[in-house]
């Protein structure tokens, strides 16, 4: 069974109405992404990181998959899918992908200062800043902030080089360490990008550019992609 594999960024839960920071009218707007997203930040003001999730936590338990999810799921009852996510979302989980590499984290999940291991499903929305575990380590978002190793990218990267068809979606290929994923796909690999300002990159070989939104240009991609089965 040949193996796809999909880069998803903010555009796809965009369509499920979570914001974007990038955008002008973004959830990010009133902070500075210094003061919400970095381990300074938590460092010197915790109740603000804290509160600042717990709304982007809230908007994430009230979305519901779009379309483009739905459609991903789809290709796994004919290829061999993993679904590498910029996006610390759960709605690929929710619309039943099965196998999700999450670069950026789980909003969904809590884990320990001291102990990186030691992770917790956050169960409501809201999480008070001093909530600590059953050793008394204070509990922080299990989010890859700005300044943050990506601890995934690694295994990213093992899937990508082994890709016979790579999807881009929602993304731009601005973010980095995920944005030169890309550069690992195989000669031979066939690559689609799928984002309404998808642009054209003359260095990639084999690559078809969608200019469209995920929830339309995926499940046609998709469609597509199971005739060529």
């Amino acid at each position: 069974m040949k193996q796809i594999v999909v880069l998803t960024g903010a555009g796809i839960s965009a369509e499920s109405g979570i914001k974007t920071f990038r955008d002008s009218n973004g959830l990010w707007e009133e902070h500075r992404i210094e003061d919400v997203a970095t381990p300074q930040a938590w460092q010197r003001n915790p109740k603000l990181v804290t509160e600042f999730y717990n709304q982007r936590r809230k908007q994430v338990m009230e979305a519901k998959p779009n379309e483009a999810h739905l459609a991903l799921v789809e290709l796994e009852k004919h290829y061999s899918v993993v679904v590498i996510t910029q996006n610390v979302d759960d709605l690929h989980e929710r619309a039943g992908s099965k196998h999700i590499i999450h670069l950026h984290g789980e909003i969904l999940k809590m884990r320990s200062e001291e102990d990186p291991t030691m992770i917790y499903r956050a169960n409501e929305w809201e999480i008070k800043y001093e909530r600590t575990n059953e050793h008394g380590h204070r509990l922080r978002p299990h989010i890859v902030w700005f300044g943050e190793m990506v601890p995934k990218m690694d295994d990213a990267i093992f899937q990508t080089m082994k890709a016979d068809i790579f999807l881009v979606i929602g993304t731009s290929l601005e973010v980095y360490p995920a944005a030169s994923l890309i550069d690992y796909t195989s000669q031979t690999c066939k690559k689609y990008i799928v984002d309404p300002k998808a642009r054209e990159l003359n260095h990639i070989y084999n690559l078809t550019v969608i200019q469209n939104t995920a929830g339309k240009g995926v499940p046609a991609l998709v469609n597509k992609l199971i005739k060529d089965v």
